[in-house]
């Protein structure tokens, strides 16, 4: 009889070592992969929890994975573009899949504050000088933002690219992948519209983050969402105090911080305007609840 049981367990552990590998590059990533193919596959997450995009480095065991899996889905990040080349090189039988294909790309926007007009890169004006010595602000504009993975409709898109490779890479479960894909976007749908209803009374109101993450998701739902960093850094004095006043201006009730970024400055302005600070993980697993825990608490902080 033990010899049964020690042989059943061996077999378990075989099929379950055996299971094929997926590779993503952010905890989200793999909450919307395995809406798609459950438990058949064994998923490989690059930034590990708690880590940063902006300075990952893979380990050996990561490419390891990656090197064994079946595809790997990018989502467009900057860090992709650093280690792209040496992941094609290196790994020669997985498929490469861009998720971003599609989607609908915004300009990553930080609020800068300067006493004197600063043109947008690549624009000139005809009015420049007519602005000199005036104090504005301005929306300073960083590149794409990265980021599509904050809005349930660019995440529609992006599970349409996962469906469409998964069913290239292993078409025996088509019928499975699809079925798992349409409940999918039943799900998103209708996030969508609850998050459209949590915040359909605040349009055009504002929160404030240390790094301007939340881009799609305010675009989105309407409303603004404001930047502590100053070109990747923390504020100045100077600017912190014209961030304060700004936060006045736009009657912040609410400074999100997150595990990636500093929190130092967002904890003095919520202090000096009487805000709520809240945390929040852009790279949460728990991708549903987060994007409705985010939405709530916007809302309640204008209740």
């Amino acid at each position: 009889m033990k010899k049964i049981i020690f042989l059943f367990i061996a077999l378990v552990s075989f099929l379950y070592a055996s299971k094929p590998e997926l590779t993503v590059n952010i905890l989200p990533q793999k909450y919307f992969v395995e809406k798609i193919v459950k438990d058949k596959y064994d998923i490989n997450v690059m930034v590990k929890p708690g880590a940063s995009p902006h300075n990952y480095e893979p380990k050996p065991s990561q490419m390891k994975s990656l090197m064994n899996s079946k595809a790997y889905f990018l989502v467009g990040d900057p860090f992709e573009k650093v280690w792209i080349k040496k992941f094609k090189q290196n790994v020669k039988n997985t498929l490469f899949v861009d998720t971003t294909i599609g989607v609908e790309k915004i300009e990553m926007v930080a609020h800068t504050h300067h006493e004197e007009e600063d043109d947008h890169k690549g624009h000139n004006h005809s009015n420049k000088h007519e602005h000199k010595h005036e104090h504005k602000d301005k929306h300073e504009h960083t590149g794409l933002d990265p980021h599509i993975w904050l809005d349930p409709a660019s995440v529609k898109i992006q599970a349409k690219n996962i469906y469409e490779a998964m069913i290239k890479i292993d078409a025996q479960n088509s019928d499975f992948f699809k079925a798992n894909y349409e409940e999918f976007i039943k799900e998103l749908d209708a996030l969508d519209a609850e998050i459209k209803n949590i915040l359909a009374p605040y349009k055009d109101k504002a929160f404030m983050v240390f790094h301007p993450s939340w881009g799609y998701f305010a675009k989105r739902y309407e409303i603004e969402q404001i930047s502590i960093e100053v070109e990747g850094k923390e504020p100045k004095p100077n600017e912190l105090v014209e961030l304060v006043e700004e936060a006045k201006k736009h009657d912040i009730k609410i400074v999100f911080v997150s595990p990636q970024f500093s929190q130092s400055s967002a904890k003095t302005i919520s202090n000096s305007i009487g805000a709520n600070v809240v945390a929040i993980n852009p790279l949460s697993d728990d991708w549903h609840n987060n994007m409705l825990t985010v939405a709530k608490e916007i809302a309640n902080s204008y209740k």
